[in-house]
Order: structure tokens, then C-alpha cells, then sequence
């Protein structure tokens, strides 16, 4: 970190805080790879259109500036929290079945707390000051609950 660089602490600390949120959707990642694999679980035939499209959408809005790109983490977030949300109420329903469910759920809800702490960053780092923010967020947020429904499907 310099101070003598106009920017430069600044800058630093956005990079240490991207890094973070980065850092925690790879252990998310590796977590649920390994949890398809220790129940014998397909991944989704979709996996390498989500990583192609995050790729594109991440891209995208950084090209046009900080807040678009952090408006594009708001709208993700917020409709990855959602799907977390529906996932751990069907998994309240049957964890009496297994306690390897109550294992998944409490891993979704911290999950999803990790999740929603970087839609509050987001926020907090001006999302909402990005230029079109309404559309945005909608054509992303429509994106991703496409994706949701998607791999739900296949």
C-alpha cells in the first residue's frame, strides 16, 4: 500500500476487499465440488455456461467503471441470497431424515451470509451510483434467476 500514490490506499484497500469476496466464493466452490462428490452427485452440464457467463458479466461491468461493477455483485447477491433462501427451507423439511441435511443446511446459511455480506459491500462501495443502476441490476438479476431455473431443470 502507498500513500504517496493518489488513490493508492484507497485502491489497496478495494483490491484486499475484492480479494476477500473472491476468496470466499472459491472455498464455496471447492465445498460444494466436494460435496457432489461425497454423495455421488452430477454437477450441472450447465457449470461451464455459468463460469463463461459470471466470467462475461463480471468483465463487462468492470469495464464500465467500479459502481457497475458493483452493482453487477448487488444484483447477483441478491438473487444468489434468494436461491440460498429456498434452499435451506426445503432442507428445514427433510433434515430429520439424515443429519448430513442439517450439515448442508448450516453450510448454506453460512453461505448465504457470506453472500449477503458482499451485496451490503457492494452497496456499501456504490453500486447503487452506477450509471443505469435500475436496468442493470434487472438484466442482471434476470440473468441469474434465469441460471437458477435453468439448473434446476437440466
Amino acid at each position: 500500500m502507498y500513500a504517496t500514490k493518489k488513490g493508492g490506499v484507497e485502491r489497496a484497500g478495494e483490491i484486499e476487499l475484492v480479494q476477500n469476496m473472491w476468496d470466499q466464493e472459491k472455498h464455496h466452490l471447492k465445498t460444494f465440488n466436494q460435496l457432489l462428490e461425497n454423495f455421488q452427485v452430477r454437477p450441472t452440464m450447465l457449470s461451464p455456461v455459468w463460469v463463461a457467463a459470471g466470467w462475461f458479466m463480471g468483465a463487462s461491468t468492470t469495464a464500465m467503471g467500479k459502481e457497475s461493477a458493483m452493482a453487477c455483485t448487488e444484483a447477483v447477491e441478491t438473487v444468489i441470497g434468494e436461491h440460498y433462501d429456498d434452499q435451506i427451507i426445503q432442507l428445514k423439511k427433510f433434515e430429520h431424515l439424515h443429519p448430513d441435511l442439517v450439515k448442508l443446511r448450516e453450510t448454506c446459511e453460512q453461505f448465504r451470509d457470506d453472500e449477503l455480506e458482499h451485496l451490503d459491500t457492494a452497496v456499501d462501495h456504490g453500486a447503487q451510483q452506477a450509471p443505469a443502476h435500475a436496468l442493470l441490476s434487472a438484466a442482471i438479476g434476470s440473468a441469474c434467476k434465469f441460471g437458477v431455473w435453468a439448473a434446476e431443470k437440466v
